[in-house]
């Protein structure tokens, strides 16, 4: 379940212009405890509601919502009750700004013009994302997948172990010595080992393979039977002496462990094929070759990865 680095270099803009739109909903978790009980939902606002006019002009609600959408970073700045007039107060200036540069003739250049029709498309993107992309990712759809996910999902071996780290081999064997004739393993660890862990009995907890260094993991499941002790085993770090707790197969975290991912996941699946639908017939012309072969190549990598 993890995403690729280009497909995410892709989208990133995207996913990150809906989180400030907020059209990318949060990760479901519906069985999260709130700390404490939520304030009573406020009344709806209407969009249309006026909340200031200047020169006779309205600034709406909406408007509060368009300035939010572009101002997200400075927005999470400030604390939440400045961040009203803060909007308020940006949106007041752009009102006094923009008359000024029609009063101008600004609105009339060209360049004005391609910036104009620039803003149309991001905002038509925008909104048809919000629309047609993101509303398709429902809480159904994101449990399908993990449904899905669940019942692709291969058990893999997890063991427990516990384990006493010294810097030497003569301190090990002597401490095997010890745990051979009856010493208890945990509080040994706890006065011996120079592990980070050692103040818990040197218990490492539930691990896969792949997750240890390969001398530790090697000898570590080799143990077949609970309570066998390893014998001394060297690892970059010093030498082990490692106690076998407990087996089991691994499970497939829950559906709010995984929500999140699944949900983004979901996200740039359907993004993709969106655009690749729209795409289809379209003719695109890059006159500069160079700059058509990086796009090209580029392209190429991102539906490798997919």
């Amino acid at each position: 379940m993890n995403f690729s680095l280009s497909r995410l270099a892709r989208t990133a803009s995207v996913v990150a212009l809906m989180l400030a739109a907020g059209a990318l909903a949060p990760a479901f978790a519906q069985d999260a405890a709130p700390a404490a009980a939520a304030p009573a939902a406020a009344a709806p606002v209407s969009p249309d509601t006026v909340v200031a006019t200047v020169g006779g002009e309205a600034i709406t609600e909406a408007d509060l919502s368009f300035a939010a959408e572009d101002l997200t970073q400075e927005l999470q700045q400030m604390p939440p009750e400045q961040r009203k007039p803060f909007l308020l107060r940006v949106l007041i200036d752009m009102k006094v700004m923009a008359q000024a540069g029609r009063d101008a003739g600004m609105a009339e250049t060209p360049l004005f013009q391609q910036r104009l029709k620039y803003l149309e498309e991001r905002s038509l993107r925008r909104a048809f994302f919000a629309e047609t992309i993101a509303n398709a990712v429902t809480e159904q759809a994101v449990r399908a997948d993990y449904d899905k996910f669940v019942a692709d999902f291969v058990p893999a071996d997890e063991i427990r172990a516990s384990h006493i780290l010294v810097a030497d081999e003569a301190e090990a064997n002597a401490i095997k010595a010890e745990l051979d004739g009856g010493a208890d393993f945990a509080t040994i660890a706890k006065e011996k080992s120079i592990d980070p862990g050692a103040a818990n009995g040197g218990d490492l907890g539930f691990f896969g393979k792949g997750m240890m260094v390969a001398p530790f993991e090697a000898a570590a499941f080799a143990l077949t039977d609970i309570g066998q002790i390893s014998a001394p085993v060297q690892s970059q770090f010093g030498w082990h002496i490692i106690k076998l707790e407990e087996k089991r197969q691994s499970t497939p975290p829950a559906f709010e462990q995984v929500a999140g991912q699944l949900q983004q996941q979901l996200l740039m699946t359907t993004f993709d094929d969106t655009v690749a639908r729209l795409m289809d017939g379209v003719e695109i012309d890059i006159p500069d070759a160079a700059l058509k072969a990086a796009v090209d190549a580029q392209t190429e990598t991102e539906a490798g990865a997919q």
